[in-house]
């Protein structure tokens, strides 16, 4: 039991790292060479992004592990990365402006705008606001404010599959979505929930066990959508061919 406690506490700060490449290359290198980003969801990196921007902020005060510290910068640089081969790849836009109700329930078209440079001032503003609001209130471990933060962040982030189990739902398909994608969050649930429960007390904040946890339960769902969707009609009619 020793010899696998050391072996978790020693790979799964690396898995963590690494992550953001092992789990999103793939995806980037998918909508490049197929020149589409149809059946992917732009939510994710906008969730992805928030969350590690707010985790990046919440870190001076929590001064939690280093790893997930690391981890939240290279997810930065890769979801910027994620987020531009999708906008540069989007399928033909309906014809909607910046700032105007397309009918979908989002205030003033909120991340579903025509031009790329919204999404680009959204972000600048966000971790400029934070930059701001840090410097001003120059927050310790305990105000509320930085709790208020990082709670904020890890729970946006644990909402990370719900828009593609809502793009998969409504499509009754999972096409467009990499399984090497799901395949690595799975994986990295498993670690995640290992290291942040197997750490000695007060090394990872309950936050993230929270979110973490309710975040294993969306990925498994998502897993379950694979499972009943597969590529949809596609996948079916090559059965039926097959049969």
């Amino acid at each position: 039991m020793a010899i696998l406690s050391t072996l978790l506490e020693t790979l799964a700060p690396i898995f963590l790292i690494l992550s953001p490449f092992t789990s999103y290359t793939d995806q980037i290198l998918a909508i490049h060479r197929t020149r589409t980003s149809a059946g992917f969801s732009l939510d994710i990196p906008l969730i992805m992004l928030t969350a590690s921007i707010l985790k990046i902020f919440y870190w001076p005060g929590a001064r939690y592990d280093l790893s997930l510290l690391v981890q939240a910068f290279l997810m930065v640089g890769v979801q910027l990365t994620l987020l531009k081969v999708a906008l540069d790849n989007r399928p033909a836009w309906r014809g909607e402006r910046p700032f105007t109700d397309t009918g979908d329930g989002r205030p003033w078209d909120f991340w579903r705008w025509r031009a790329q440079r919204p999404y680009w001032e959204y972000l600048l503003f966000l971790a400029f606001g934070l930059l701001v609001l840090h410097t001003l209130l120059q927050p310790d471990g305990s105000s509320l404010y930085l709790q208020f933060v990082g709670y904020l962040g890890l729970t946006i982030e644990a909402t990370l599959a719900l828009p593609q189990i809502m793009a998969n739902y409504r499509a009754q398909s999972c096409k467009g979505f990499r399984v090497s994608v799901l395949g690595n969050w799975l994986f990295g649930d498993m670690m995640k929930m290992g290291y942040f429960f197997g750490s000695e007390p007060g090394k990872v904040p309950w936050a993230f066990k929270m979110c973490g946890m309710f975040q294993a339960c969306c990925d498994a769902y998502l897993g379950m959508q694979y499972w009943m969707y597969g590529n949809g009609a596609e996948e079916s009619e090559i059965d039926a061919r097959l049969s």
